[in-house]
């Protein structure tokens, strides 16, 4: 068999297997995206919860961190200094706003409920969370004042992430852009009944909410 009769052969093979895809159309929820989004789901939950136990333990409880740091009888300490107590506090506000920006971003297989989410334009998943973090972190750190001019530096730094990205969060992108739906404000269906139109897509926007949780 020459080559030029092997590459028919494989043209025709390839244009059978493409007639009986057209004439049998697959369709259905799709099993492998689906299981993949559950491990994904578990690990996250796994992750924010052991976060959120090392951000509340380093919290409400620091000394029982430098109790397990402790070697032996002679490194045993009553008291922390006031920079271990200053940088455990700060390091478990930060724990804790990944563990909740963790949580927030973690995918759902529902396609439904994928599509009733607004459309507009995304963010970064850990703007909201660390932007809060940082803005408590700058509050304490103005008002602790036992380690010198570090508490200041943090202040400032702390403050100047969490305000930027408080301003994001409010007033970033486009004011002609829905937050909800991601439709053009400027569109209206007077007269022609423009489905594109903004208050048309909030309306099925909130339609699909309350069929998804009704």
């Amino acid at each position: 068999m020459t080559e030029v009769e092997m590459d028919d052969l494989s043209k025709k093979r390839q244009a059978v297997d493409a007639d009986d895809a057209a004439e049998h159309p697959t369709s259905g929820p799709n099993i492998t995206s689906d299981a993949d989004d559950q491990v994904v789901a578990y690990w996250a939950w796994a992750t924010a919860a052991l976060l959120s136990t090392l951000s509340l333990l380093l919290i409400l409880f620091p000394r029982f961190v430098l109790f397990l740091s402790e070697t032996g009888e002679v490194d045993r300490r009553p008291n922390m200094t006031s920079l271990e107590a200053f940088l455990l506090l700060h390091t478990g506000i930060l724990l804790g706003a990944i563990a909740i920006a963790v949580i927030f971003n973690i995918p759902q297989p529902s396609v439904a409920l994928s599509e009733a989410r607004p459309q507009g334009p995304q963010g970064h998943p850990l703007l909201g969370p660390l932007s809060g973090a940082c803005t408590l972190i700058a509050f304490l750190s103005y008002n602790m004042r036992s380690v010198g001019s570090l508490a200041f530096m943090v202040c400032i730094g702390a403050a100047i992430i969490g305000v930027w990205g408080l301003w994001a969060v409010m007033f970033a992108g486009s004011s002609y852009i829905s937050r909800k739906t991601g439709a053009d404000k400027r569109t209206s269906r007077f007269l022609f009944g423009n489905k594109a139109a903004a208050s048309v897509q909030k309306k099925q926007w909130k339609e699909q909410l309350r069929s998804k949780f009704a």
